[in-house]
């Protein structure tokens, strides 16, 4: 079952009357025009809420500004919506921290001004942020005191993102789902009475995930269908991505009916629903219910396609959740086949997984600690902009007394050197607190992304993908790993994995390739990303070579200790791809494209123990390395494709009159 669908209503605010970006052009009119400072500050703020999602960086420029004018003004209800539009402009960034630190100066100037309304959206986007970092007890916290300000404040619409967001907290944990759907109840009907279809739909499709997980009687069947036949009508009249979604659960609930052809033709809706959308993830969940449909109705070879169609999207997009619910499927419907050697394979894998998952799950435990660490050193930070607000507010009221009259005038004079040097001292404390943050920031982004994605990341707020003639992408993996994993304890064969990977990992640095990724013992890197390489196949060949030297060492070591050991399928292909950046809480860097899927080719065809290049990367490679022609190998989903192992280095002089005869 996926992770219910979640509705965080993170920025509310005043825009004038005005639409959103198609009315940019409007608000610069009104904004030239405008000589009122409250105005004034109104209008830069709607601006910033239209920048946002699209320019982050022009968004937060906007609103910076619109403080500036609110402070001076002494507004302070522009000043407070100023905040929230700066807390905004860093949530859409990502950086929780900054965001965090402008929302609770703008619940501070809500709270100043008895704005409820203000407050409650306020403390629902501080439960947002802690939420996206992990702390649940910490956002439910913060998510109930906006409830209680809200009801109190007769505000529907933060009333009902509170239940939402309270609901989906408890969401979490199976033991909680009660209290969960006792919020969304409550929720429900307000969001029908709102009209909101963003509302509606979530809280339609978690309830029905809630009867879905409880015992499987008919009355449970039926209010999971209605609740999610509700969501499927909510989300395709405001368009959403999540039609899949409540697609495949309607499926679900007609397989677990005995209804098989109503559910299987749902499945295969929400699936294609997701392939026209490339949602890979929903292409994935959508085969996962596909096949256990399958399985039921005991039509067990089509299941296990299934099974393994959904295992090679999840694998390709590192979805481990998808990976292990698929190895579980593939050893019940082995089982059921009676071949049990297969089943137990498969089994043993999700086994694997479980403890890969276990890993994630303690991940995002510390990752809720880091958060919470990183918000109790950034309080004094918070304190320091308070104090010198109070300074701005105080010089405000020098200036007004200076207008009535010179008698305070000497009196003035020194408060405001006094001010002036409080504000010095402040302002270099905070930003030697800040420029610190951002090395250690920038350092965390490094170890993830190449030098000149992060830079990108950091400038735009976003990478931009980028498209690449010619690189080599290179896939190794180990034969009989399922087997000798099982001899293996979790520590050694994790202390085996690391102990492999690591030097795989300063090969490559020293032949200048990157990284991609590992997906349990298989290991993705590429030549030419980020930087174009002309040469990219002819170093990715050899650290090829090196990697297979080095394992052939290494198994000879293991053997002579008296210890099993594995061998090495190295494949390599040279093309096209496209790069980029995915995920908003923990990036990843990523390439797509047939160049990967064709490399990923080579490595399944291989021979263990040699490294197996397309006929694409011989053609770069020829005149430097002895290849020996394999003929035209059928590869999965590509027919027969020419493959060439790599056998060692041409002598130099042969090099050198290979090189001359290819430029004649």
């Amino acid at each position: 079952m996926r992770k219910a669908i979640v509705l965080v209503t993170v920025f509310l605010m005043v825009l004038l009357g005005f639409g959103q970006s198609s009315e940019i052009d409007s608000l610069n009119q009104v904004l030239k025009k405008t000589q009122v400072d409250s105005s004034k500050v109104l209008t830069l703020v709607a601006l910033s809420g239209n920048y946002a999602r699209t320019n982050p960086d022009k968004a937060k420029e906007l609103a910076l500004e619109a403080i500036d004018l609110a402070q001076a003004a002494g507004f302070k209800p522009g000043l407070a919506q100023a905040y929230k539009a700066a807390g905004m402009s860093y949530y859409y960034q990502n950086n929780w921290i900054d965001a965090l630190i402008q929302w609770e100066l703008a619940l501070e100037v809500y709270d100043s001004i008895d704005d409820l309304s203000g407050v409650s959206n306020m403390l629902n986007n501080l439960g947002a942020v802690n939420f996206n970092g992990g702390d649940d007890e910490q956002a439910l916290k913060y998510y109930l005191q906006s409830l209680k300000v809200a009801e109190k404040a007769n505000d529907s619409l933060r009333t009902v993102t509170a239940l939402i967001n309270i609901g989906t907290v408890y969401l979490n944990k199976p033991s909680t789902h009660d209290l969960a759907y006792k919020y969304y109840q409550r929720a429900y009907p307000l969001s029908v009475k709102l009209g909101n279809p963003d509302a509606i739909g979530t809280c339609a499709v978690n309830m029905g995930e809630i009867f879905l997980g409880k015992p499987d009687t008919e009355m449970a069947l039926d209010s999971a269908l209605f609740y999610f036949e509700t969501a499927l009508e909510t989300y395709q009249e405001s368009a959403t991505g999540n039609v899949a979604f409540a697609l495949k659960n309607i499926g679900t609930v007609y397989a677990l009916r005995g209804e098989f052809e109503k559910a299987i033709q749902y499945q295969k809706d929400a699936f294609n629903f997701a392939k026209a959308g490339d949602g890979r993830l929903e292409m994935a969940q959508s085969l996962l219910a596909l096949a256990k449909t399958y399985q039921l109705k005991g039509d067990l070879e089509k299941s296990i396609s299934a099974y393994q169609d959904s295992y090679d999207l999840a694998k390709d997009i590192g979805s481990l959740y998808e990976v292990e619910a698929a190895f579980e499927g593939l050893a019940e419907s082995y089982s059921g086949v009676k071949n049990y050697e297969r089943a137990y394979q498969f089994q043993t894998l999700a086994k694997n997984y479980k403890d890969t998952l276990y890993n994630s799950e303690i991940d995002k435990k510390l990752q809720a600690q880091t958060l919470a660490y990183e918000i109790e050193k950034k309080q004094g930070e918070i304190s320091l902009l308070q104090k010198e607000q109070e300074l701005k507010e105080a010089e405000l009221d020098r200036e007004k007394t200076f207008r009535n009259g010179t008698v305070a005038l000497g009196v003035l004079l020194l408060l405001l050197v006094g001010g002036l040097y409080n504000r010095y001292r402040y302002t270099h404390r905070t930003n030697k607190i800040i420029e610190k943050e951002k090395e250690r920031s920038d350092e965390l982004l490094l170890n993830i992304l190449p030098h000149e994605t992060a830079e990108e990341l950091k400038k735009n707020g976003k990478a931009t993908p980028k498209y690449y003639e010619n690189v080599s992408v290179l896939f190794t993996d180990f034969q009989g790993f399922t087997k000798i994993a099982e001899q293996l304890t979790p520590q050694d064969l994790v202390e085996e994995l690391n102990e492999c990977f690591s030097a795989f990992d300063m090969i490559i640095t020293k032949y200048k390739l990157e990284k991609i990724k590992t997906i349990g013992d298989s290991y993705m890197c590429a030549s030419g990303i980020p930087t174009n390489q002309p040469n990219n196949a002819l170093e990715m060949v050899k650290a090829a070579l090196e990697v297979r030297d080095y394992m052939a060492a290494h198994r000879i070591e293991r053997i002579n200790a008296g210890h099993k050991s594995w061998e090495l399928r190295i494949g390599i292909h040279s093309g096209p791809v496209v790069s980029g950046v995915v995920g908003k809480n923990k990036f990843a860097y990523d390439i797509w494209g047939d160049t990967v899927n064709t490399a990923s080719r080579m490595e399944t065809s291989g021979v263990a123990g040699e490294v197996n290049i397309s006929g694409a990367t011989y053609e770069q490679v020829k005149d430097y390395f002895v290849c020996k022609h394999r003929g035209k190998v059928k590869a999965k989903n590509k027919g027969e494709v020419d493959m060439y192992l790599v056998e060692g280095y041409k002598p130099v002089k042969e090099q050198m009159e290979d090189q001359v005869n290819s430029q004649t």
